[in-house]
């Protein structure tokens, strides 16, 4: 016991194994949780906000792993703890009220995508020597495929479904919000576009085939709807009126 509790202190990444042979309890004992606390964090970190991890010491660490034959077993590890992080996600997604869906999705969306730009490059030795070779795919691309798997494909016909009514409340969901969670859907996968094209095709160009001569009447339609929707709203008139004062006071050049 005293000599495992003494072998626990010192750092695999600044202390070189006696004998160039690391076990798996060095694997698991003293690699695998530094680049475990480093993949945590990256994944919880907010949304803007970068935590200081040293990306040499984590790279160093995933280095040794795999070139000690231990990148089958950290490539299982990372996905656990990945996977363990985006179920956890989904039950807070599938806790919310409807009115907080849509701003939790964006949140997590953004949080993960962000992420990934950390993990990567700290697992690229991984990526390069076992992911790619091994699996003829790449580790963004599969993270990316967890993140679908977890989240988005459990939750996207809500998100949807909400996108759309927000489309018949003007500002109801902020543009850029909106925006943003079409555009990282289509990202991902292409055939999402296929469960609402209308919607997509706000966002996304080239979604709907192009216009033919007898549907322009059903556009001009659909414009004069929104018009009418925009000049019943509080905050547009409000802002128009604020906009009319304001040249109503400007001063006329004769």
């Amino acid at each position: 016991m005293m000599g495992e509790a003494k072998r626990t202190e010192y750092s695999p990444l600044l202390t070189p194994l006696g004998s160039g042979f690391m076990t798996e309890e060095d694997y698991r004992l003293q690699f695998w949780p530094q680049l475990e606390g480093a993949v945590r964090m990256l994944l919880t970190q907010e949304p803007g906000v970068y935590m200081k991890i040293s990306y040499e010491q984590m790279y160093s660490c995933v280095y040794k792993c795999v070139c000690q034959q231990f990148a089958e077993r950290m490539y299982s590890d990372l996905r656990h703890t990945i996977t363990q992080h985006l179920q956890h996600m989904a039950v807070q997604l599938q806790n919310c009220s409807e009115t907080q869906v849509l701003g939790q999705f964006h949140h997590i969306l953004k949080q993960y995508t962000q992420a990934l730009g950390g993990i990567v490059p700290i697992f690229n030795y991984l990526n390069r020597f076992y992911v790619v070779p091994r699996m003829k795919s790449d580790l963004r691309r599969e993270l990316t495929k967890l993140f679908t798997q977890y989240i988005v494909d459990l939750h996207i016909a809500r998100v949807l479904a909400l996108l759309e009514d927000a489309q018949t409340r003007p500002f109801a969901v902020h543009p850029t919000v909106a925006s943003e969670i079409v555009s990282s859907l289509y990202s991902f996968s292409q055939e999402y576009a296929q469960l609402n094209p209308g919607l997509f095709a706000k966002y996304i160009p080239n979604i709907l085939p192009p216009t033919r001569l007898e549907d322009i009447p059903v556009y001009i339609e659909e414009t004069q709807r929104l018009q009418r929707e925009l000049t019943g709203c509080q905050d547009f008139n409000r802002l128009g009126h604020i906009r009319k004062r304001t040249n109503e006071d400007e001063p006329v050049n004769r």
